[in-house]
């Protein structure tokens, strides 16, 4: 199984549609759990690190490659 590589401020999409109809991410928050951001509605999320992991399908953009 692939490990993704994800930090504070990227831009990830997951495996299941939010019901906005969005699949895409941000995550604002991280620790034991990981708190996402949806980017279609800005609905707030706060899923267990294990549950997140599970559910990524892959990360969108890079913080640290994003100009301010």
């Amino acid at each position: 199984m692939e490990i993704k590589q994800y930090e504070l401020g990227d831009q990830v999409e997951m495996k299941k549609k939010h019901p906005c109809g969005s699949m895409q991410w941000e995550i604002i928050r991280m620790g034991a759990d990981i708190k996402i951001k949806c980017l279609g509605c800005g609905h707030i999320v706060m899923l267990p690190r294990s549950k997140f992991n599970k559910q990524i399908k892959k990360v969108l953009t890079k913080e640290s490659t994003v100009e301010k």
